[in-house]
């Protein structure tokens, strides 16, 4: 593929809003994981502060939940629209795209309408599924705020939703469609997520402690992450390629061996057209799942072997889910940008039996190509890779 200019990007998540408090959270290895206060359950989660109070802008109030909420924090980072906003001057509005992911949009308004139903068993009338609970709201939210009228979808794939919003944009600009796009992903927490990965058995009572020889679990975290991509060479990190994949293999579990993970980032070094020792850090999707983190590292060691310093960051944020993808496609960025490889956090001895390079302490070292995973549900993958310079 002809690779895509990152024109501008943003995150905002349980360890920081915005780029600066997040690049500064990573480097004093301080993690937002913090104990979850919101029902009986014993675990840890990354909540992002303030959003209880936060409301949609009017003109959009019908929008308003927790997941739009967050959406406009993160929106409103890093001069965001600002960028945008000059993208849509000089192409036109209607040809950049809007390609977002969530895996939870507004479940937790959906849960609140349940426990106050008319006599009639009827949802309650100020309730607005299609702009709240609806998957193509989260889509139809971020173009009205940012007032474009180019193409406009909502990919749902769990955990790998918003890392293959690259791949989306990356065919529409190549087909000629738009000549840039909007790529994000936002979730926020919610029962029926929560409660949904403990009865999976899935859920730490501690920090999760991604590829820890005694990790137990995944921390829950809730973000929002947006890249602007366009055709136009520039300075900053470029989506150099991606692969996708679905293995199929099980609706919770990856194949054993590894074959869809393999599949995502072989595809993703062939249409980059690198090789594995031109890639320079590894973000795993790196979950804590015992299982999971498992056959992660067998996949990267069969593609990489042991050479590439590879590291989980959902230490510092929690899994975010259906924002998973975009928000460590920009902390990939971050780490170009600043020449760091983070070591995985809460992690007290690397698993044994792990093949690959796994980091445990923080690394500063010359970066140029950086590899992102997200590893979904029913075996839905995707591979990012960024560089930066003449990467």
């Amino acid at each position: 593929m002809t690779p895509l200019q990152v024109a501008a990007y943003t995150a905002t998540n349980a360890a920081g809003t915005g780029k600066a408090a997040l690049l500064e959270a990573l480097v004093e290895r301080r993690s937002g994981l913090a104990p979850w206060r919101d029902g009986g359950l014993d675990t840890y989660t990354g909540q992002v502060a303030g959003l209880d109070t936060l409301r949609v802008a009017a003109p959009l109030a019908d929008y308003d939940c927790r997941n739009h909420r967050l959406a406009q924090l993160g929106l409103d980072q890093d001069d965001f629209r600002t960028a945008v906003g000059r993208c849509a001057a000089r192409y036109g509005a209607g040809r950049v795209a809007v390609v977002m992911a969530t895996s939870t949009s507004g479940i937790l308004e959906t849960e609140a309408a349940y426990t106050h139903l008319e006599p009639d068993g009827a949802l309650p009338a100020d309730f607005h599924f299609e702009t709240v609970h609806s998957m193509h709201a989260l889509g139809e939210f971020v173009a009205r705020t940012l007032d474009l009228h180019g193409p406009r979808f909502t990919i749902s794939t769990a955990c790998s939703s918003s890392a293959k919003v690259f791949a989306s944009a990356a065919r529409l600009i190549a087909a000629g469609i738009v000549d840039a796009a909007v790529v994000g992903g936002v979730d926020t927490l919610c029962h029926n997520t929560l409660y949904g990965f403990n009865a999976l058995q899935l859920v730490s009572a501690t920090p999760c402690r991604p590829c820890d020889g005694d990790r137990d679990g995944i921390s829950i975290g809730e973000g929002a992450g947006f890249m602007l991509l366009t055709r136009e060479p520039d300075n900053g990190p470029r989506l150099l390629g991606y692969g996708e994949s679905s293995d199929a293999f099980h609706m919770s579990s990856p194949h054993p061996e590894g074959r869809g993970a393999k599949a995502a980032m072989t595809a993703a070094l062939t249409r980059a057209r690198l090789t594995p020792g031109e890639i320079d850090y590894i973000n795993l999707h790196g979950t804590a799942s015992v299982i999971n983190d498992r056959i992660e590292d067998i996949a990267v060691a069969a593609v990489f072997g042991d050479t590439v310093p590879c590291s989980s960051t959902k230490g510092w944020t929690g899994h975010t889910l259906g924002a998973a993808g975009v928000t460590e496609a920009a902390i990939a960025a971050l780490c170009l940008e600043n020449d760091l490889v983070p070591g995985c956090l809460n992690t007290e001895a690397v698993d044994p039996t792990f093949a690959a390079k796994v980091n445990r302490g923080n690394e500063r070292r010359p970066l140029r190509r950086a590899l992102s995973n997200s590893l979904g549900f029913g075996g839905n993958n995707c591979s990012l890779i960024f560089g930066i310079g003449d990467g």
